[in-house]
């Protein structure tokens, strides 16, 4: 997959564009993937994603932009999935939010990208002050050689599907109903780094993974399915959150203990995704009671896989 960051004066090649945030790449997302990757092929050009770095929320209002769902490698990672041929990550600063509705059409969709295929969602907005819409873009169709094309709402058991609808669902610990929204788990990707040694304190050595997630969408104890270490992912159970009884900052951090792993794994990249609640963070009196709530932790994580591995053997029998 080609990952470009600056807008080229003049395209190498035409391409089937469409353009979004694609943050969390959930269902919706996913359809609209799969027609755009479709009409590529019938025209024989390269598919193309146009994303924005950071959120432009991120970028105007930081302290009241919504959680991300991906980081941007895993964003990547996902439309790499999706068989996405390249990637147009346009930086969003100040000169980007400047830019008007006719330039963006001109500069960057005729020019820079060379569009000739243009799929938005039906409440597509660009440019500065949010000017240009799709009536904008289908006036310019003839001028520009390209054609635009409305993608409608995915719905999903009723609820149509949407980030914001992923973030509720994690952010009220139900990562099943998340999992419908994505079309897969909710997974957290990062490398593992040393951390201060305190899992191996309570008899629990955990895995510290380097998130890029200053806030992540979910907390809580939850039952994990590692990938990154072998060919299928490794059960375990993860801490997500703030650990109230041992921490003296607020910064959240994902915590893995690997069900029966004994191996050094320092520096390895790994896919943390999440199948189970089983609490909310707790606060102990004491470091006893914390290790002792540990130990309930990990019996319910290998009772939870038992039990999936007891399903999945009758289902397949």
């Amino acid at each position: 997959m080609l990952i470009r960051r600056s807008i080229p004066a003049a395209a190498d090649t035409p391409v089937a564009l469409t353009i979004g945030n694609f943050d969390g790449v959930h269902l919706g997302h996913g359809a609209m993937l799969v027609r755009l990757t479709e009409a590529a092929r019938g025209l024989g050009v390269p598919s193309c994603v146009m994303t924005f770095e950071p959120h432009p929320r991120e970028f105007f209002a930081p302290d009241q932009a919504p959680t991300r769902l991906t980081s941007l490698r895993e964003k990547l990672e996902l439309l790499e999935r999706a068989g996405i041929e390249r990637v147009q990550i346009c930086r969003f600063n100040f000169d980007f939010a400047k830019t008007t509705a006719e330039d963006f059409i001109d500069r960057i969709l005729c020019h820079g990208l060379g569009a000739r295929w243009i799929l938005v969602g039906d409440d597509f907005r660009f440019g500065a002050r949010r000017a240009g819409d799709i009536v904008m873009l289908r006036q310019a169709q003839q001028r520009c050689g390209f054609g635009v094309h409305v993608m409608t709402s995915v719905v999903a058991d009723g609820l149509r599907v949407s980030s914001t609808a992923v973030r509720d669902a994690l952010a009220a610990g139900d990562v099943t109903q998340a999992r419908r929204l994505l079309g897969r788990p909710y997974s957290i990707s990062g490398r593992v780094v040393r951390g201060d040694d305190i899992g191996h304190k309570l008899g629990c050595p955990t895995a510290n993974i380097l998130m890029k997630h200053n806030r992540p969408p979910l907390s809580g104890i939850f039952a994990v399915g590692v990938y990154g270490l072998g060919e299928r992912a490794l059960p375990a159970v993860a801490s997500l959150g703030v650990r109230p009884t041992l921490a003296r900052d607020a910064r959240p951090c994902l915590e893995v203990h690997l069900l029966d792993f004994d191996r050094d794994i320092y520096g390895a990249h790994l896919r943390i995704e999440f199948l189970h609640k089983f609490r909310d963070e707790e606060k102990y009196a004491d470091v006893e009671t914390l290790k002792r709530q540990i130990a309930i932790d990990v019996n319910n994580t290998r009772d939870y896989f038992s039990s999936r591995a007891r399903n999945s053997l009758a289902q397949n029998g």
